[in-house]
Parts: structure tokens; C-alpha cells; sequence
């Protein structure tokens, strides 16, 4: 009898880790997910681990709050993507399950659990052809922004003529902007998050998520006969779109003020970033190497180029096609 409890006893303790936990102590994700998040701060950007914890707080606690790692050992993560795409998008479904499983990762390398991953379908994501502007709305863009020459109207320009991204320009100062050099480094981004400690959100201003989004871009004659005139009217320290030191632009405003001087222009169903996409699709139709435009748009690799920006037109399909 006393056998069959001290065997009963060694069922009902796991060793984990190195540590030995009984079925009353079992670990539950919200700690589990406090520990990973303190792992992964050390080696993150700030912006990057606040938006990992509006992830986690928005679409991973509100469904496994209250698990404990062995009743998730035993779970079939499919109904968790049934759940997740319902709400969410295939492509934000997929980083969130992308963010679960590292998670789980670390509890599997730290404490020894072991989940089942094996048989999760992935949210199918669908590569949408982004709109570019037509060379007619290129141009009354262009004109609009010249004609008005304000700050944020030239900020436009050379996020078209760039490819600048819109927490770029927001973050850029004038002490980037190298007139005898003709070039534009980037250096700094800025993005709203939301701070899980003030339960709020607030603006970052930091590195760019990529050494290789840290570069520098040569600007063209016609880009630097604009800005040429203006730079003498600002200090170095001045943030570009405003003329400022101490105030900036933040993303989310000037999406909004673009949005406005689009609706004069009379342009429909058109976006910030899109700019950039235009910039890059302009780029690779006259001939620009490949490599060259991915270190111009700071992207990790040239594959990323050529797969999400990338898009020849008709026009030149059918001139190549004609050349056979």
C-alpha cells in the first residue's frame, strides 16, 4: 500500500527545468507570458516589445487567460485560428499565432513542456497588388505640393521621390538632410504603441527596425533645387515638417493631412505608404538594379524588394515581350 502511494506521488510530480512542481503549482500563460516578455526585452527595440503586449493583451490573454501550459499541451491550436481569423485578418492572424508560438518555444526550451504544432493550419495570406499612381496623378500631386511649398507638402515629395517611410519623414531633421552631398540619412522613425503600463498610447522616436534601414539615399537635382532654398531657415535640430525643435508631426496627423491634400487633388483609394511603392515601381521601369533600390528602401534583403514592391507594369511587359 505504502508503494502505491509513493508511485501515485511520482505521477503526480513533474520535473521541469530542474525544478519539481506539483499538479497545484501548475504554471499558467499570464506567467508565463511575463517571463518571455522579460527574456525578450533585453534584446528588442522598445517599440517592438510594446507592440508585442498590445498582441498578447488584445488576441492571446482574452482566450487563454486562464490556461495553465498543461491543459495547453493537450490543446488544439486550430480552434484558436478559428477564433483568431474572425476577427482578424490572415496576415495579422498569422503574426499573432507567430507570437504564441514563440512563447511556447521558450516554455518548451526552459521548463521541458512539449505542444503540438504539427498540424496547425496557417492563415493563408494573399499578396495584394498595391495601387500605384498614374503618371497624371503623379503630376497633379506634384504641382499641388510645389505650389503650396509648405513644409508638409514638400514632405511628400521627398517621400515620392525616395521612398521614404511616413515614420521616417516624421522623425527626419534637417541635420539629415546634406545638401553638399545630395542625400538624405536616415536615421530615426517614429510610431504611436501603446504603453501597457500607462495604458495609453505615446509616440516613440528610435532607430529603424533594421540596421539596413539605416542608410543613406541620394536625392535627384529637381528634389534638392526645393529644398535648397529652405535649409538656411532652420537649425539643424529642427524636425523637418515643422521647423521645430520641440514639436513634431506624428504619423497618425500626417496620414490625415495627407488624406486632405489628396481629396484636392481629386485621387481615390490611395494610401501614405503607397507613395513609397509608387517610388520603387517608378524606379525599377527606368532601369534601376534591383540592389540598388532595396538599399535605397532599406529593405533586409533584395528579395523583399522584389516580392513586395515590386510589380513591372503593362506597358513594359509588353515591351519586353515585343523584343522576342
Amino acid at each position: 500500500m505504502e508503494l502505491k502511494n509513493t508511485e501515485q506521488k511520482i505521477i503526480n510530480i513533474r520535473k521541469i527545468g530542474g525544478i519539481l512542481m506539483s499538479e497545484k503549482q501548475e504554471m499558467k500563460l499570464k506567467t508565463l507570458i511575463d517571463e518571455w516578455l522579460q527574456f525578450k526585452k533585453i534584446s528588442i527595440k522598445e517599440s517592438t516589445y510594446f507592440r508585442y503586449v498590445y498582441i498578447i493583451n488584445q488576441y492571446i490573454l482574452p482566450y487563454f487567460k486562464e490556461f495553465d501550459l498543461e491543459q495547453l499541451v493537450r490543446y488544439d491550436f486550430n480552434l484558436y485560428v478559428e477564433k483568431l481569423l474572425k476577427n482578424l485578418s490572415p496576415t495579422s492572424a498569422k503574426n499573432t499565432l507567430g507570437i504564441l508560438k514563440s512563447i511556447l518555444n521558450f516554455a518548451q526550451r526552459k521548463y521541458g513542456y512539449r505542444f503540438n504544432f504539427d498540424f496547425i493550419a496557417i492563415p493563408k495570406t494573399h499578396t495584394k497588388e498595391l495601387r500605384v499612381l498614374s503618371q497624371r496623378e503623379k503630376n497633379k500631386l506634384e504641382k499641388y505640393c510645389e505650389k503650396n511649398n509648405t513644409l508638409r507638402d514638400i514632405g511628400i515629395l521627398i517621400c515620392l521621390n525616395t521612398g521614404l517611410r511616413i515614420g521616417e519623414i516624421c522623425a527626419l531633421k534637417w541635420n539629415c538632410i546634406d545638401l553638399d552631398k545630395h542625400c538624405i540619412k536616415v536615421q530615426k522613425t517614429m510610431q504611436r504603441i501603446y504603453n501597457k503600463n500607462a495604458k495609453k498610447s505615446e509616440v516613440i522616436i528610435d532607430i529603424p527596425k533594421t540596421q539596413k534601414s539605416i542608410r543613406t539615399i541620394p536625392i535627384s537635382t529637381k528634389l534638392y533645387n526645393i529644398l535648397k532654398p529652405l535649409k538656411k531657415n532652420f537649425s539643424k535640430n529642427c524636425y523637418f515638417l515643422t521647423g521645430s525643435e520641440y514639436s513634431y508631426i506624428e504619423p497618425r496627423n500626417y496620414q490625415y493631412m495627407f488624406k486632405k491634400c489628396l481629396k484636392k487633388c481629386k485621387i481615390n483609394d490611395f494610401h501614405f505608404h503607397q507613395l513609397r511603392h509608387t517610388f520603387a515601381t517608378d524606379c525599377i521601369n527606368v532601369g534601376m538594379d534591383t540592389k540598388s533600390l532595396s538599399e535605397i528602401l532599406g529593405h533586409a534583403t533584395v528579395k523583399v524588394t522584389l516580392d513586395k514592391y515590386v510589380h513591372s507594369s503593362f506597358n513594359s511587359k509588353k515591351k519586353y515581350l515585343e523584343k522576342i
